[in-house]
Parts: C-alpha cells; sequence; structure tokens
C-alpha cells in the first residue's frame, strides 16, 4: 500500500474545491494507493514527462509514483484545460 503526498499546490486546490469533488479525489487517490498504475481507474502515463494523469470527471490529477519509498506523490490538481500547462 502507498502512502499518498500533497504538493503544496494539490493541498491547496483540493482544500478550494467544492467539497463533494473533493472527497471523490480523495476515494479515487485512496483507491489508486493499492495499485497507482491501474488502467481501469483512468489512469494514464504521461507523454514526454515523467508521471501519471488520473481522470475524475472534469478534473485531472497528476502523480508520480516513488515504488523504493512507497509514496505516491501528488503533484497537481486542476481541471482539464489547465493542467498541462
Amino acid at each position: 500500500m502507498h502512502r499518498i503526498l500533497f504538493s503544496k499546490q494539490a493541498d491547496k486546490t483540493l482544500r478550494k474545491m467544492p467539497r463533494n469533488m473533493a472527497l471523490l479525489i480523495r476515494r479515487k487517490l485512496e483507491h489508486l494507493s493499492s495499485d497507482p498504475f491501474a488502467s481501469n481507474a483512468n489512469v494514464t502515463k504521461l507523454q514526454g514527462r515523467p508521471g501519471y494523469r488520473l481522470r475524475v470527471g472534469d478534473w485531472r490529477i497528476i502523480y508520480d509514483v516513488e515504488d523504493d519509498r512507497l509514496v505516491i506523490e501528488v503533484l497537481r490538481i486542476s481541471p482539464r484545460g489547465g493542467v498541462y500547462q
């Protein structure tokens, strides 16, 4: 089971978003902690840079996995249009 760590930016976004969406994202991340590369969980490897993308509705969660430390680091949470910039 991987631990989930949030960057400062991701944590701030999560606190400011609507509560129901924040709870849904947290639930998806908890589910992902058992298998960070699950293909059935709307997870895709990023092209041209390290990390993965989790899709939750119109929101995208960019994260990286450190298997040696069993950590999922959530780098960014943003609506679909601005997350890749």
